[in-house]
C-alpha cells in the first residue's frame, strides 16, 4: 500500500481524499468548514480528525494541495480590443485558474485606476496589440499603472516590440515577461502566460492567502483548484497511455463562491456554411463566474434572475426569498436542514446553473446578408457533447438533480449551443480536483479512480 493524501482548500468547505496510488483505490474523504476567519489548519485538522475516524491513522507517503481559498486567485485583465486581446487575456487567466474580477479594453482612465487600486489584485495580466501592430495602446496603459499606487505583480504579455519601453515604463514595479497572448490576428497563444501565473500562485499568492502556514504539513501546494479541476477534466475526457477517457465532456462545479464550468471539446461548427466569428477557443476551457455561488455570491445569482423567477422556481414568496437569502449570505455555513431552505437552495442551483453553462457555451444567430439568411456562431458548439460531469455541494448532495440537468442541456427556444442529451455523472466523493492533482504525478491512476468512482445519474425529463 502507498497512500497519498490530497487536500483542496475551498472558499466554504476543505476536502481531503486518502487514496492508494498503487491499486488506484480510494481509501476515503472528509469534508470540513474551510476556517479562513482564524487559521487554515484548524480546518484541514478538523477534516483530518474525520477521515481518521473513517479509516484510522496513515503513514502518507505524500501530500499535495490545491486552493480556492480566500476568494481565490484574483486577477484583473487589461487589453486591446474586448473581442480579440482582451478576450485572450480572459481565456489565459480562466485556464490558469484565476478568477478575473474586472477586465479593460482601450485606453486605461483615472477613473480606470483607481479602480484597480480598489480592487487590489493578486495579479494583473497586460495584453494588448499583435506583435509588431499596435502599440500606442499598451504604452499608454503601462504610464497608467506605473501611476498606480497599489502593489501587485504585473505579467506583460503584449506586443513584443512594445515591450522594452513597457517594461521600462514599469520599472519600478513587480512585471513579469511573457510572450504574446495574442502574437498573430484571430491566433490565441495562453499557455505562457498560464504557466507564469501558475508560478505566481506559488511563489507569492500563497502566502498572501496565508497558506504557507500549512507548508510543514505537505509536500507541496501544486496549483489553484479551478486549475486542478481543468487539468482532471482533460485526462477524464482524453485519457492517458495505457488508460482511455470517456470523450468530450461538460464539467458544471457549483460553489459557495463562484460557479466555474469546464468543457473538453473542439466545439466548431458542426455543418458547412456556418460563418464563425471571434477568436477559436480552446480545446479545454474554462469559465468562471464569480458572481454567481451558493453563498459568498449569492446576490449574484439573485442579480442575474431575479427574486421573482426564484420564487417561481422555488413556490416560496419573494418576501421569503428576500429574508432567507440575506440570513444565507450572513451564514455562509448554513447547509439546508427544513423543506423551505431546501426548496431555495434548489432554486438558486437551477438559477446558477443555468447562468453559468448559458455564459459559457457558443451562440448561434441569423444574420441577414446581400446574398441571403446565414447562420454565425460564435464560441464554441457543445450541442453534441454527450458526457456532464456534476460536482459541488449543491449539485452533489441533491436526491433529484432532474431540473438543474434541464437547465444544462439545450432546449428549442433559445440559441445555446449547449448538449442536446447527455449521460450524467456525479462526483459524489468529492475527488475531481484531488485527481487533477494526483495526474500531475500518477496520470493513469487518477483516470482509473475517477472512472470508477463517478457515479451515473439517471436523468429524467
Amino acid at each position: 500500500m502507498y497512500p497519498i493524501l490530497l487536500i483542496d482548500f475551498g472558499s466554504t468547505y476543505t476536502k481531503i481524499t486518502a487514496i492508494d496510488v498503487e491499486k488506484s483505490a480510494l481509501l476515503g474523504t472528509a469534508v470540513a468548514y474551510t476556517t479562513i476567519e482564524t487559521d487554515l489548519n484548524d480546518g484541514l485538522i478538523n477534516a483530518l480528525k474525520i477521515l481518521e475516524g473513517k479509516i484510522g491513522i496513515q503513514d502518507y507517503q505524500e501530500k499535495y494541495a490545491c486552493s480556492s481559498a480566500a476568494g481565490g486567485l484574483r486577477m484583473v485583465a487589461v487589453g486591446l480590443v474586448p473581442s480579440l486581446t482582451e478576450k485572450a487575456a480572459r481565456l489565459a487567466c480562466f485556464g490558469a485558474g484565476a478568477k478575473v474580477i474586472k477586465s479593460y479594453a482601450y485606453g486605461l482612465t483615472t477613473d480606470d485606476i483607481n479602480e484597480i487600486e480598489n480592487i487590489k489584485p493578486d495579479i494583473l495580466l497586460l495584453a494588448g496589440g499583435t506583435d509588431g501592430g499596435n502599440s500606442k495602446n499598451i504604452l499608454h496603459n503601462s504610464k497608467m499603472l506605473a501611476r498606480c499606487a497599489a502593489e501587485f505583480p504585473i505579467i506583460y504579455a503584449g506586443n513584443r516590440n512594445a515591450a522594452n519601453e513597457c517594461l521600462k515604463i514599469l520599472n519600478d514595479r513587480e512585471v513579469y515577461y511573457c510572450e504574446n497572448v495574442m502574437q498573430f490576428f484571430d491566433k490565441l497563444n495562453i499557455e505562457p502566460v498560464q504557466e507564469q501565473i501558475r508560478n505566481l500562485f506559488l511563489k507569492q499568492i500563497i502566502h498572501a492567502k496565508g497558506l504557507s502556514e500549512i507548508t510543514q504539513l505537505i509536500s507541496d501546494i501544486i496549483m489553484p483548484t479551478p486549475s486542478a479541476m481543468l487539468y482532471a477534466m482533460e485526462l477524464l475526457a482524453m485519457g492517458t497511455s495505457g488508460e482511455s477517457g470517456i470523450g468530450e465532456l461538460l464539467a458544471v462545479d457549483l460553489g459557495g463562491a463562484t460557479t466555474d464550468i469546464y468543457s473538453v471539446a473542439k466545439g466548431l461548427p458542426k455543418q458547412e456554411g456556418i460563418i464563425y466569428k471571434g477568436l477559436p477557443e480552446p480545446f479545454a476551457k474554462r469559465t468562471v463566474e464569480g458572481d454567481i455561488g451558493m453563498r459568498y455570491s449569492i446576490y449574484g445569482i439573485v442579480d442575474a434572475v431575479g427574486i421573482p423567477q426564484l420564487a417561481t422556481l422555488s413556490g416560496l414568496s419573494e418576501e421569503k426569498i428576500a429574508t432567507n437569502i440575506e440570513y444565507l449570505s450572513q451564514n455562509t455555513e448554513t447547509i439546508p436542514d427544513h423543506t423551505e431552505m431546501k426548496a431555495l437552495d434548489e432554486a438558486l442551483a437551477e438559477a446558477a446553473v443555468e447562468t453559468a453553462v448559458n455564459r459559457h457555451v457558443g451562440t448561434m444567430e441569423e444574420i441577414y446578408t446581400p446574398i441571403g439568411k446565414v447562420f454565425a456562431q460564435t464560441g464554441k458548439d457543445l450541442s453534441d457533447v454527450e458526457n456532464i460531469i456534476l460536482t459541488g455541494g449543491a449539485l452533489i448532495h441533491r436526491t433529484n438533480l432532474n431540473s438543474s440537468i434541464k437547465r444544462i442541456l439545450a432546449d428549442e427556444v433559445t440559441h445555446y449551443l449547449k448538449p442536446k442529451k447527455a449521460v450524467i455523472y456525479q462526483d459524489c466523493q468529492y475527488i475531481l480536483a484531488a485527481m487533477g492533482l494526483l495526474a500531475k504525478k500518477y496520470p493513469k491512476a487518477a483516470l482509473i479512480m475517477m472512472k470508477k468512482e463517478l457515479s451515473s445519474y439517471e436523468f429524467t425529463k
